[in-house]
């Protein structure tokens, strides 16, 4: 493979804090592309002296309007264009808040190993097929990207742990990630009585992909979750403490998936915790 261009540490974190803030899919996606290249060629690649930059907003906030999650009109009509458009919005912001995330674990975390890095570039790009998929839905549909408000949560659980690797590793894959695990089978539930009409169809198979690839970013957060807590000689069961210190614990959770959860790394006892009683070894 003929090197690329750009051989530097600060130029490999210059052009992931772009991707970051870029709100361009295409932008992110060349990045993305050559960030993981780059760093597949490159066991070692030194931090450079800058240090990783605080962002104080996302980088959709120029598409979308911006609201508090309670301010979100429930999606019950799946009948009309506009209400499975809605739906359908609803998930590419998620895949899109997940693009910039999997670029932020490589981009602040940077005393990670080669593994670690290529890991997270790979789930970014996976996101980024993702949204691609739900964005092309959306316009047969007839609307974009920033039709309908959206609300931060993601981004805002990026920032309150930002300068905690573990409770990210355990917030963002380990907590976010894996709830989307439980709540993908309910929507296909949801929308199996009107699979015939093309639209839906369409929409079912993207999510059948997307849960599929979930499972595996997943089973990525829950692995170097585990590798973190062996290097800070912490036992994994800090992890329900860390739901507890940004108030998660409580919070209502739909039937959880103990097969999909299982597949991504999950213990039955930790299941059982969550709330699924049922889960066996």
């Amino acid at each position: 493979m003929t090197p690329l261009s750009y051989n530097t540490a600060m130029n490999f974190y210059q052009n992931l804090e772009e991707a970051i803030e870029s709100d361009s899919i295409a932008t992110k996606e060349k990045l993305t592309q050559q960030c993981l290249e780059y760093c597949s060629q490159n066991e070692f690649i030194a931090e450079p002296d800058v240090q990783a930059k605080t962002f104080t907003v996302p980088s959709y906030i120029n598409k979308c309007k911006i609201v508090e999650p309670r301010a979100l009109k429930t999606r019950k009509d799946f009948d009309t264009k506009e209400g499975l458009a809605s739906l359908v919005h609803a998930i590419a912001h998620i895949e899109y808040s997940a693009i910039d995330l999997a670029l932020d674990a490589v981009y602040r975390y940077r005393d990670m190993p080669q593994a670690y890095k290529i890991d997270w570039l790979e789930v970014a790009k996976d996101e980024i097929r993702h949204y691609l998929m739900l964005e092309e839905l959306l316009l047969e549909l007839g609307f974009v990207y920033g039709d309908f408000s959206v609300h931060s949560g993601l981004f805002d659980a990026a920032i309150q742990t930002a300068e905690n690797h573990l409770d990210r590793m355990a917030i963002i894959p380990r907590y976010y990630e894996a709830s989307g695990l439980d709540v993908t089978p309910q929507i296909l539930k949801k929308l199996d009585n009107k699979k015939k009409l093309p639209f839906v169809k369409k929409f079912i198979n993207i999510l059948n992909i997307i849960y599929k690839e979930e499972i595996e970013h997943v089973y990525k957060g829950d692995y170097w979750f585990k590798v973190l807590c062996k290097l800070e000689n912490k036992n994994i069961d800090i992890y329900f403490k860390i739901l507890e210190k940004y108030k998660l614990m409580d919070k209502h959770r739909p039937h959880i998936n103990a097969n999909a959860r299982k597949e991504a790394g999950f213990s039955c006892p930790e299941i059982r915790l969550l709330g699924n009683s049922e889960c066996h070894e």
